[in-house]
């Protein structure tokens, strides 16, 4: 029998064509007792499971990823911490998406029709997701976000290739700076998609240098994740289209769960979408998740937002990953 440095079984899904890798064996023991805790510990730790499972040969430079562990709070059934190809997220509402269906589907649930309930400990908090089970097949996926909110709004900064840019900065689960294409005579299509990464990438370091984010509530979730641009939609049975570039030019394929919590936030913050009122976000490839406004909060001194966002998530396939003791790319690269 052959011995191996490392042994992990992964189940891929893909939610709105975004995969997610989600870990479900070969997990290290990981201390603390919080999310955030274990999150720290194995970024200090562990990481090169993170790029084994995300960087080339076994991943890519837009794959993405889970860990599920055991919950930290008694309302929680798991515990989850999300990896890409630069780290660690905050949260991740197509990844909340795609475990609910995973879950539901796969039997690792007590399931209930016609919803099965799970709750998750992420690193933003605590989130709900609400799978329709029929008793044959998992469908949409709800899930209850932690409070959105603006941090900053009509925010201007300069960029090199595309000049004075105006955004909010909007928490919806991770922090992101919103912009809208056509200060910049782009529109969110397929085929623009590398300036579109220029546009999100250069926007994302110019507020990075113009201002400090700072979580009013948790000092654990003070960077911005990405820059999220929007135009006129692109696809039919949409509202808006929008991509996500985040990460380090990680491109989101699905219109980005927690983008769509905040740009409803954002929407009903500034009076232009009413409580209970449904959106429907579309991404870059014309996939979709809605979201509506549930109740106005206060998040420290902002005003803020619950939201509920829906999707759905397909399962592509379950892999055992091995490493060689002799294998020269034991974390892997990115080549782009």
């Amino acid at each position: 029998m052959l011995n191996y440095v490392r042994t992990v079984q992964t189940i891929d899904a893909h939610t709105g064509g975004e995969p997610l890798r989600i870990l479900v064996s070969g997990m290290p023991a990981v201390p603390g007792t919080t999310i955030l805790a274990q999150r720290a510990w194995l970024k200090e730790n562990r990481d090169d499971l993170r790029q084994f499972l995300m960087n080339e040969p076994r991943g890519h430079a837009d794959m993405y990823g889970a860990y599920l562990l055991a919950p930290c709070t008694q309302a929680a059934d798991f515990g989850v911490i999300f990896i890409h190809n630069e780290g660690y997220s905050d949260m991740c509402g197509h990844g909340i998406i795609a475990l609910g269906k995973v879950l539901v589907e796969m039997g690792y649930v007590e399931r209930q029709i016609p919803v099965t309930r799970i709750g998750f400990d992420a690193p933003a908090g605590f989130i709900e997701a609400s799978v329709e089970w029929d008793g044959r097949r998992a469908g949409n996926v709800t899930f209850k976000n932690v409070p959105a909110f603006i941090l900053m709004r009509d925010l201007v900064v300069q960029t090199e290739s595309f000049g004075s840019i105006t955004g909010d900065i909007v928490f919806g689960g991770a922090f992101y700076y919103y912009i809208n294409a056509a200060q910049t005579n782009l529109t969110v299509r397929p085929e623009l998609v590398r300036p579109l990464i220029q546009l999100g990438t250069e926007a994302k370091a110019a507020v990075n240098a113009a201002t400090r984010i700072q979580h009013p509530l948790e000092p654990g979730l003070d960077q911005l994740y990405g820059t999220i641009i929007d135009s006129a939609p692109h696809f039919p049975g949409v509202d808006q289209s929008n991509v996500c570039i985040f990460a380090d030019r990680e491109v989101d394929r699905s219109p980005t769960g927690t983008g769509t919590s905040g740009r409803a936030a954002q929407l009903f913050l500034r009076g232009q979408l009413g409580l209970n009122e449904a959106y429907v976000n579309g991404s870059i490839i014309g996939s979709n998740f809605s979201v509506k406004v549930t109740k106005a909060v206060k998040v420290g001194a902002f005003d803020g937002a619950l939201t509920e966002v829906t999707g759905c998530a397909h399962i592509m396939g379950t892999s055992q990953w091995v490493l060689e003791e002799s294998d020269p790319f034991p974390r892997g690269f990115i080549l782009r």
